[in-house]
């Protein structure tokens, strides 16, 4: 860098105005006329000085400034060797003014500097800085850009305000007037050289404390400008360097440490992906596998994504009905086609394990506590708490939940009433995508939300009283958004092909209250097997066990922290849940007494009827985590060295009987040569719509036929299968196909090894429900009662099958 040298601050002026120059030889001298103009008709006094940053032109721009300078001594040149960029030159210009205003304008003079005067009233305000605005109501474009231009002005502007300054709408406009000593700390700080650098002072003011406010000004497009198309581009990445430099080494360690641990509890199946299996999902990997395969297949062939006769044929499988996670999916289809479907499940929980953790961690730290540790630890709770490890094991649309926090945070600014009309927006596309992740964690983070705010409300009224306006304005936003987005999807799950009304449960999928203190299978140091079998409906479904140290440490929080309101709504939010997610009928341990719960006001309300009571105590992992977090940071603020020691030692003693182990993992069955060698297809007319058909039929006690078809890359269909569909008149939810004479009998004999008496009635129906199927041949595997379900179907055919790779096979097409 030269240029003169700068004097002591004894000669601070009012007013320092500063303009970066770069190949300024025709605009320069008119825009130096116009502001030395301005500021001497002024006459009331005000000391000044302009800066011009001459940016290693080539042209005659330091000519220009020379000449200025001898007719206005106040006109200094700051020179650069070599063209760097507008961030540069403004960061030499500002840092070496005097002023106790600084103003940064375009030699074009788009906004003329007449309009100094309403951002002078803005500073005169109270404000740290008043920038020029084209986009704020009161602006005045008298001469617009072209349309591509102004188009991508406003794309770079939506993508500036979501990620680095929201709230200001027009970052770009090159008209600005700063607080002069606040201007020289923030130019001083900043490191990018292009345009970017515009977003890097607003995000520091903004980060400072300091006021910004956005002035309308009156502005109009002057021709000879620098900004070319790739200057975009150029701003998106300063803008993408800008948001990674502002993350912190602890944050970034945060989601690492996050990553680390989803992958250990995976570890097991990513030992070798394509051919490990987690026996606790039950037959659901294989469901999963073949969801993430049929939604790219749909894809790539651009069919129906919420339909299919793949499996379930003829009647086939209501997609949006299964939570087949279009939101997932739908963008991973790519590497299911590339990867199998199998690593494409695998990605998708052990990355949505992370990002779930990443976005808890993100809230605890924005809206609860600073504290790092603090924050880690609640995130940590909330994301692998037992319900949320069992769970991993089968059910990605209970894990994959980053929209929860991120849902959470926006109804929170709703209630700041800030900007109602865009954050509404943005959470009614938030609820939309949340919606094609899974339904049902949706309308449970709503009853939890609802928990809070209700006792939020109670404790404090006149926050309540602020809120509920806006709050109530920006859920009604967010309704008229989402609506239409679902609209369609959501009268095909619930009136389409296979819709069905509710799936029932039983009357014992509630917790049982012991469950609450009990410890899961999968904790690693207190981990108990017969007892969490005992009191959950299966390894996936322990929805609780919390364990009693957890319990008491959370306890001792809440009393410890009554004094909060957030305290105070999070432990009626948790306590709600936790009596809820007990069931219509609540067994009073170690009695026989049985007494009604609170969840029978809901058990039969429209779409509560299909919820797994038990799930509601899923809800209890982030109230936990972020009273876990509450009382880490209370601790670390204590003055007290024995009250940190025993704090954070029953801290210690509350998580580590509940940290999770890996998830169990066994090597998976091969799939029959039969089938991974294509000898199907001598069996199988597909032109024709035959159909394979296992034996026994395919359904959720067995559905290793699903992960055939997927190994067949889907190029036959099936009847039966596993999945959720209608069944009777009353279109009452079961979990696989609406069973047939055939599927019953097969059925029986796969699970007692009972063959019974089958004549001629049986054979007769048989043949009918071939032709329902459409079948060209049966296939059937090695299993147990492998000898009774051959002879079963030996007799419904009429003739012996054939070992045919690995299988028993009978071709249909033969006569018996």
């Amino acid at each position: 860098m030269s240029g003169k040298t700068r004097g002591p601050r004894s000669h601070e002026v009012d007013l320092s105005v500063v303009i970066p120059a770069y190949n300024e030889e025709k605009r320069l001298g008119r825009a130096l006329d116009a502001i030395t103009g301005h500021l001497r008709e002024a006459g009331d006094g005000t000391t000044w000085e302009v800066i011009v940053v001459d940016d290693g032109s080539t042209d005659g721009t330091r000519d220009v400034v020379t000449a200025a300078t001898e007719a206005e001594p106040r006109i200094q040149l700051v020179t650069s060797p070599r063209n760097r960029g507008k961030g540069h030159a403004l960061r030499l210009g500002v840092c070496a003014s005097y002023g106790r205003r600084v103003l940064v304008t375009d030699a074009d003079l788009a906004a003329p500097i007449e309009e100094l005067e309403h951002l002078d009233k803005a500073l005169a305000d109270g404000q740290s800085a008043a920038i020029g605005s084209r986009a704020t109501p009161g602006a005045t474009i008298e001469r617009h850009q072209h349309p591509v231009r102004e188009a991508l002005g406003r794309a770079g502007n939506f993508l500036i305000r979501g990620l680095a300054v929201p709230g200001i709408r027009d970052t770009q406009c090159g008209f600005k007037l700063f607080d002069g000593e606040r201007a020289r700390e923030a130019f001083a700080a900043s490191r990018l050289d292009g345009f970017g650098i515009d977003i890097e002072i607003l995000q520091y003011f903004r980060r400072s404390g300091w006021p910004v406010a956005e002035v309308p000004v009156r502005w109009a497009h002057q021709s000879g400008s620098k900004i070319r198309p790739w200057d975009y581009a150029r701003v998106l990445g300063e803008l993408t360097a800008l948001k990674a430099r502002s993350v912190r080494r602890a944050d970034l360690l945060a989601v690492l440490a996050f990553l680390l641990m989803s992958v250990l509890l995976y570890s097991g199946r990513w030992i070798d992906p394509n051919h490990r299996y987690l026996p606790d999902s039950l037959q659901d990997q294989n469901q999963w596998e073949w969801f993430f395969a049929v939604t790219a297949d749909n894809v790539v062939h651009l069919r129906n994504p919420l339909f299919t006769t793949l499996q379930g044929f003829p009647d086939g499988v209501n997609l949006m009905a299964n939570t087949v996670m279009l939101g997932v999916s739908v963008p991973f289809t790519p590497i299911t086609l590339t990867l199998g479907p199998a690593i494409s499940l695998g990605l998708a929980m052990t990355l949505g394990l992370t990002a779930t953790a990443a976005a808890w961690y993100w809230l605890i730290v924005r809206r609860v506590v600073r504290n790092r540790a603090a924050a880690f630890t609640g995130a940590a709770l909330a994301t692998f708490a037992p319900p949320m490890v069992s769970h991993a094991n089968a059910h990605p649309n209970f894990i994959v939940l980053f929209m929860m926090p991120l849902i959470i945070d926006r109804a929170l600014r709703l209630c700041e009433g800030t900007r109602v009309r865009r954050d509404g927006i943005v959470l009614g596309l938030m609820a939309t995508y949340q919606i094609f992740l899974g339904e049902e964690p949706l309308l449970l983070a709503a009853m939890g939300m609802l928990l809070f705010a209700v006792a939020y409300a109670v404790a404090r009224r006149d926050v309540a009283k602020e809120s509920w306006r806006p709050l109530s304005k920006g859920l009604g936003v967010a309704l008229l958004l989402c609506l239409p987005l679902v609209a369609f999807p959501l009268a095909w799950q619930f009136f389409g092909p296979q819709s069905y009304k509710s799936v029932l449960h039983g009357d014992n999928a509630g917790n049982s209250p012991l469950a609450l203190f009990s410890f899961a299978e999968r904790s690693l140091v207190a981990g108990n097997e017969a007892t969490a079998s005992a009191l959950s409906l299966n390894p996936t479904e322990q929805n609780a066990f919390y364990g009693w140290p957890l319990a008491a440490l959370a306890f001792a929080i809440v009393i410890g922290l009554w004094e909060r309101t957030v305290v105070k709504a999070l432990a009626f939010t948790g306590v709600v849940a936790a009596l809820l997610s007990l069931g219509p009928k609540i067994p009073i341990p170690l009695t026989d007494t049985v007494i009604p719960g609170p969840w029978a006001l809901l058990s039969d309300k429209p779409l509560f009827e299909s919820v797994i009571e038990g799930r509601v105590a899923m809800i209890c992992a982030p109230v936990l985590g972020i009273l876990l977090a509450l009382g880490i940071d209370a601790l670390v603020k204590s003055p007290h060295i024995g009250t940190q020691f025993v704090g954070l030692t029953a801290v210690a003693a509350a998580l580590i009987p509940i940290v999770p182990a890996p998830l169990k993992s066994v090597e998976r069955p091969d799939v029959p040569a039969f089938i991974a060698d294509g000898m199907w297809k001598s069996y199988v007319d597909v032109k024709k719509g035959e159909t394979l058909v296992p034996v026994p039929l395919p359904d959720p006690g067995n559905a290793e036929a699903l992960h055939w078809q997927t190994a067949a890359h889907l190029e036959f269909r099936m009847p039966g299968g596993y999945f959720n569909g209608p069944y009777g008149e009353e279109r009452i939810g079961i979990y696989g196909a609406s069973p047939r004479y055939t599927s019953n009998l097969l059925y029986d004999v796969r699970y007692s090894g009972v063959v019974p008496e089958i004549g001629d009635n049986w054979r007769a129906q048989a043949r009918k429900d071939f032709a329902y199927w459409k079948a060209g041949a049966l296939v059937l595997a090695p299993q147990g009662y492998d000898a009774q379900l051959r002879e079963a179907v030996e007799k419904l055919v009429g003739r012996p099958g054939k070992w045919v790779g690995g299988v028993w096979v009978w071709d249909l097409h033969e006569e018996g």
